[in-house]
């Protein structure tokens, strides 16, 4: 007996689609040029709505990613706000993690750049991707070393929502985007990568 194989042209042919190799996942571009510029003016004002003025307010940018965005979002407010007054520092966490004893190996720790107390100052914390929430959890507790502030908001241009393993949701979101842990989100900066831009990409561990 002989079983009738079907026809491809015109039918899904089952022996074929699981006889192909896996194919990878080809990097897709989440944010091009214009629409990254468009989310941080988007961001710029939703700040400004909220803070008017910006008195008593700092901006901080987690390190080693979040400075970009902080040197970037301030730039478009002194366009928006005229003679705008913001102080501005970068903030490093490496020793604060959660996991930095765990022997992972070398630690390079990056610059801490806080030329200000923030007691009863109202915080802008800023970072590039939110993603377990172990990062802003470090950062808030470095910030502890500076002052207590009067609130503290998180601003961050990429959400990783589904992936979040700490109860820490930002204030203020470019773009949310809803991966799985085998993909990652890279951002490209004109600053160091010669241009503006997100990407999704499967996430390599070879």
């Amino acid at each position: 007996m002989s079983i009738e194989q079907p026809d491809c042209k015109t039918k899904s042919c089952f022996y074929t689609t699981f006889a192909q190799p896996f194919q990878p996942m080809k990097p897709r571009v989440i944010l091009d040029d214009r629409k990254f510029k468009l989310t941080l003016q988007r961001l710029c004002h939703q700040l400004v709505e909220n803070h008017k003025d910006f008195a008593n307010t700092v901006l901080i940018g987690v390190q080693p990613r979040g400075p970009f965005l902080s040197n970037r979002l301030r730039a478009y407010l002194q366009e928006i706000v005229p003679g705008l007054v913001l102080p501005h520092g970068n903030l490093d966490i490496t020793f604060y993690r959660d996991d930095f004893r765990s022997g992972k190996g070398h630690l390079s720790p990056n610059n801490t750049s806080i030329e200000f107390s923030v007691e009863h100052k109202r915080v802008i914390l800023v970072d590039d991707v939110l993603y377990t929430g172990r990062t802003i959890r470090a950062a808030m507790d470095a910030l502890l070393d500076f002052g207590r502030p009067e609130t503290v908001e998180l601003v961050v241009l990429i959400d990783r929502r589904f992936s979040r393993e700490l109860p820490i949701h930002p204030d203020y979101v470019g773009k949310t985007i809803d991966s799985i842990e085998s993909e990652r989100i890279r951002v490209e900066w004109k600053d160091i990568d010669g241009q503006d831009k997100v990407w999704l990409e499967e996430h390599r561990t070879d």
